[in-house]
């Protein structure tokens, strides 16, 4: 059994800059792909970013592409995410989500284990 707990969401003006922190406990975490998604109100549940479990591999949405970061501390058992150049657009929950599996994944379906999400709110 893996646990995910998130924190460092809030609330940020447009242009501002949050570090979302993603603390795992429950298994070997390097042996894990980490993914970050989101959903806003009234919409699916979307891809924001992954990595894999040495962290040499990661991948990102489209919509991040050049503003978000994924990263990763093994010895600290914890994944962040870097997000920069916020738009009201970014507001949403942001779940961590941990693979059974090293290799990074970008479909909800490839991770196993997830967190109870984090909000973020970015105003105008």
């Amino acid at each position: 059994q893996v646990q995910l707990v998130e924190s460092g969401g809030g609330l940020v003006q447009a242009g501002g800059s949050l570090r979302l922190s993603c603390a795992g406990s429950g298994r070997t975490f390097s042996t894990s792909g980490m993914g970050w998604f989101r959903q806003a109100p009234g919409k699916e549940r979307e891809f924001v970013a992954g990595i894999s479990g040495s962290g040499g591999s990661t991948r990102y949405g489209d919509s991040v592409k050049g503003r978000f970061t994924i990263s990763r501390d093994n010895d600290k058992n914890t994944a962040y995410l870097q997000m920069n150049s916020l738009k009201p657009e970014d507001s949403a929950i942001y779940y961590c989500a941990a693979r059974r599996y090293p290799a990074v994944g970008d479909r909800k379906s490839d991770y196993y284990y997830w967190g109870q999400g984090t909000q973020v709110t970015v105003s105008s």
